[in-house]
């Protein structure tokens, strides 16, 4: 972060201070604060910034930002709510940067497409990224005070629970260009349907000029009846005649999607080192804005052979004479049928194995989607599903109804790591995916613990 007045800092959240002081950054943890930074202090529903003032004045806070009196020895601007004022500071200061910034959000795919994105745009330009879950009131300000004048490009992803979350996100990050991937179910508990959730995420048009591009899955059916007589609207898909950005020639790999993308008159071959159908659709999205920042088609595809997955979001590795795909960041309906359809097709001569953990936050919807999601297993041609969690009962039931190899519901992580090893053969694919509080990676790592002592 550039260093910022504390007069400046009032003036974009509608506060008042008479210091002339400059910070050289803005935090809301005391225990990391920096010495010279603003802390601001953030009330939630479990703790209370306002308590640690002290602490973080001790630990080098130069001044406070708060809504609840404080007593400090540093200079305090008094706002009435701090969080909305971390995000109004975080509008006027990423206005300061007049650099291409594209925003993304969609029920799946967020943090993957953002990634390529991202890889796409530091071909050409040094470009300031969201960093891990950073996608809410308080992650997209901390991404955002991260830029200073050595960057000239930024992504940031913007995630939701409810209505009104995206367009706080939007205001503050000021995109000259957004994507949305898809309208799934996630989160339909909060916002009760598909029309609810399509129209919570077109928020992030709502910090966005008139003219600003958006950029949307052309195959998605919520998305592809998008219109606008004002915002140039560029489609992304596979099977949409109306889809300026396209793919070809679709190969799946062990290693990654091949395909050739098409747009115009351009053409390029691109390797994906993430398989998956859907990730061919997370590269279009990634050629399109690309695109609207000058890089070719045939650039983004030297760029996105690069591309490397974040944390725990489909790694695809090799345990003993085992592929093990581990993809236990989140889960919902739509990435669930996607990484079984991934599954089998790197099962090989092998089974395709499902370890499902529940799908958390589908509200009145969860029963059913859980029994979809064991219909699709057998459907898709998968031989074992091994649910863990209460929903996953409907799941593994359902999956026995439409003629499943074998299905069977654990409530202990232990006992289901024990019938998955007894199970394991050479040459089995192994998917492991559930939401991330389900902690669905425990028994992968407790598998692969057992197979590196046995081997």
């Amino acid at each position: 972060m550039e260093k910022i007045t504390l007069k400046d800092i009032a003036s974009y959240c509608s506060a008042y201070t008479d210091s002339d002081l400059s910070v050289c950054g803005i935090s809301t943890d005391s225990r990391t604060v920096e010495p010279g930074e603003l802390f601001v202090a953030i009330e939630g529903e479990s703790f209370d910034g306002h308590d640690y003032c002290k602490k973080a004045v001790e630990n080098g806070a130069a001044a406070v930002l708060a809504h609840k009196k404080v007593d400090c020895d540093v200079p305090v601007i008094n706002v009435k709510n701090t969080t909305q004022a971390l995000l109004d500071i975080a509008g006027g200061y990423r206005r300061r940067f007049n650099i291409p910034v594209i925003a993304l959000t969609g029920s799946v795919g967020k943090t993957t497409t953002k990634g390529m994105i991202y890889t796409v745009l530091s071909s050409a330009f040094r470009t300031l990224r969201t960093e891990g879950n950073l996608n809410n009131e308080i992650g997209v300000p901390k991404t955002i005070f991260g830029l200073d004048g050595t960057y000239s490009a930024a992504v940031l992803e913007m995630g939701m629970n409810h209505s009104g979350e995206i367009s706080k996100l939007s205001l503050a990050g000021a995109p000259t260009a957004a994507v949305i991937t898809n309208i799934g179910v996630a989160h339909i508990g909060n916002l009760g349907s598909r029309e609810g959730i399509l129209a919570a995420k077109l928020e992030i048009l709502d910090g966005m000029a008139q003219d600003a591009p958006l950029i949307l899955n052309g195959d998605d059916d919520m998305l592809s009846g998008v219109e606008s007589d004002t915002r140039k609207i560029i489609y992304y898909g596979i099977n949409n005649p109306k889809c300026s950005f396209t793919a070809e020639n679709i190969t799946a790999h062990d290693d990654g999607m091949r395909f050739t993308a098409v747009c115009g008159e351009e053409r390029a071959d691109f390797f994906v080192p993430v398989p998956g159908k859907h990730n061919v659709y997370n590269a279009l999205a990634a050629a399109a804005a690309g695109s609207l920042c000058g890089i070719s088609l045939n650039d983004a595809a030297k760029a996105i052979k690069n591309f490397k997955v974040e944390g725990m979001r489909q790694r695809v590795g090799r345990v003993g004479t085992k592929t093990f795909i581990e993809d236990c960041y989140n889960s919902n309906p739509d990435s669930m049928r996607a990484a079984i359809d991934t599954l089998v097709s790197l099962k090989g001569s092998g089974r395709a194995i499902i370890v499902m953990g529940d799908m958390l936050e589908l509200g009145e919807i969860s029963e059913k989607a859980h029994a979809d999601i064991g219909r699709h297993a057998a459907s898709a041609g998968a031989d074992v599903l091994l649910g863990f969690g209460e929903y996953t009962k409907a799941a593994v039931k359902s999956a026995l109804e439409s003629g499943i190899y074998f299905s069977s519901f654990f409530t202990d992580k232990h006992e289901l790591a024990n019938t998955l090893y007894e199970l394991l053969r050479d040459g089995d694919c192994v998917l492991f995916k559930g939401s991330r509080s389900m902690k669905t990676e425990d028994i992968a790592e407790e598998i692969k613990e057992r197979i590196e002592v046995s081997e």
